[in-house]
């Protein structure tokens, strides 16, 4: 059977004020009855051990007594539920309370052996006299004998504190579990509040709605964890539900044009309009030439954005790499009139050769793209001690700074007007990013418009 957690955390904070009041009143039940009885078998030695002081204080000499205080000292004694008996050295009685009053001994004596039943009924309680020596002149002058019901003889204030203190533990332990249950319910209430919220969320997450949520706050750091994971679960899904649709619209425009003019030129010549000669046969392979270039970019999207991605890393120099690079495209910075230098040394990097050359081509050849005639690209290789930071910058028409957060998703383009003839595929950047980042490196873009764009690279060093 399943229980909420709100049931839970209740049930769980009265267990444990539950258990709690048993273990008091178990400690309680040991160790204070005992030391109370201790306590009770002290006083009434006290008490009685100043009873037999006084008495002794009654010797006159040659074994005469004050017969008149001793009297009254048994009479007081008596009344104070102590049952006592005097006798001389030889044994006379010179006192007893028995003969003073015997019914009242008796109600006393009963009312001893109902005091230590009702708080020890399996304890076997006896009526027993102690006797005490009396001394005069550090002299054996006589006995008194104390009646006493034990083993634990209690007085009805004993009685009444003991009842006392269980009463004030039971009052403790209702308390307790009412406190416990009210407590558990504001808790739980607290703690299953937004738990419930999260569980809300994630369901709407799973149904495919992403824009939900969560605003409550809470003061429990987990659960403040767990609501900004569930809000960034969200954003995150939300983002890359945007980008799917996107995508496809944006993969069914870049297909839509080359697959139209392809079938108009088809339809064309089919009809007999057009003839096919070699300048229309030669237009519509350019045409293929260009969606075969855009599916080949999404496949490599797909492979590199994928968790089956290898580098074969090896150690290499990237300075030697970007030159040949640079060689390979100077006949046609020459053709724009482009200057383009490099500025580096000697930087050995351990990363996936033929992966980090596609970067550096993508990024230049977007340099050559933007920058206008007679303009000027500028790259550089930094060192440090574990970072390699590879720079590409451009002097072009530069990229507007709403754009810059968006420039590294697919299809997008900052130049709303390029078309897929000067503008590419428009991935060329997102495959560049999801290269650096697989190699743990990072890629960021400085721009402004009419100054050029700067494109920075961080690699680490060693993997």
């Amino acid at each position: 059977m399943k229980y909420s957690l709100k049931a839970k955390l209740s049930l769980s904070y009265i267990l444990v004020a539950l258990l709690s009041v048993v273990l008091i009143s178990v400690l309680t039940n040991m160790f204070l009855d005992k030391y109370f009885r201790e306590y009770v078998r002290q006083n009434q030695e006290k008490e009685n051990n100043e009873v037999v002081s006084s008495i002794s204080q009654q010797y006159i000499e040659n074994g005469k007594w004050n017969m008149d205080v001793i009297d009254t000292i048994g009479v007081s004694a008596l009344e104070n539920g102590m049952i006592i008996k005097v006798k001389d050295i030889n044994g006379k009685v010179l006192w007893d309370a028995k003969v003073h009053n015997n019914g009242m001994c008796q109600r006393i004596i009963e009312h001893m052996a109902h005091n230590v039943n009702s708080r020890y009924p399996n304890t076997e309680s006896t009526y027993t006299e102690v006797p005490y020596p009396l001394s005069y002149k550090q002299q054996n002058i006589g006995v008194v004998e104390i009646g006493s019901y034990g083993p634990y003889y209690l007085s009805d204030n004993d009685l009444a504190f003991i009842d006392t203190l269980y009463k004030l533990l039971i009052g403790v332990g209702i308390f307790s579990l009412f406190f416990a249950l009210v407590l558990g319910s504001i808790m739980a209430r607290r703690l299953s509040s937004p738990i419930s919220r999260v569980i809300s969320a994630a369901q709407s997450i799973s149904k495919g709605y992403f824009s939900d949520r969560i605003s409550e706050k809470s003061s429990t750091d987990e659960i403040c964890q767990l609501t900004s994971t569930i809000n960034n679960l969200a954003e995150t899904l939300e983002k890359q539900e945007n980008l799917r649709k996107k995508m496809s619209a944006d993969v069914a425009h870049e297909l839509r044009t080359p697959l139209a003019t392809l079938q108009g030129h088809m339809e064309a010549m089919i009809d007999g309009i057009w003839k096919p000669d070699t300048e229309r046969l030669k237009s519509c392979h350019e045409e293929i030439i260009r969606i075969n270039k855009l599916v080949g970019d999404l496949e490599k999207l797909a492979k590199y954005e994928g968790e089956n991605l290898v580098l074969n890393k090896t150690v290499f120099d990237v300075t030697e790499l970007i030159q040949k690079i640079v060689y390979n495209f100077e006949p046609e910075f020459k053709n724009k009139e482009i200057e383009i230098f490099l500025n580096a040394e000697r930087e050995e990097i351990h990363a996936d050769k033929d992966k980090i050359s596609q970067v550096i081509i993508n990024l230049i050849s977007n340099a050559l793209k933007y920058t206008p005639n007679k303009g000027r690209v500028n790259i550089s290789v930094k060192g440090a001690e574990d970072i390699t930071e590879i720079s590409v910058r451009d002097n072009g028409q530069g990229i507007p700074e709403e754009d810059l957060p968006y420039i590294f998703e697919r299809f997008y383009r900052a130049d709303k007007s390029r078309n897929r003839l000067t503008g590419g595929s428009g991935i060329g950047l997102t495959i560049v990013k999801t290269i650096i980042e697989a190699h743990k490196g990072r890629i960021e873009v400085q721009s402004n418009l009419d100054s050029g764009t700067e494109f920075i690279i961080s690699l680490p060093k060693a993997l």
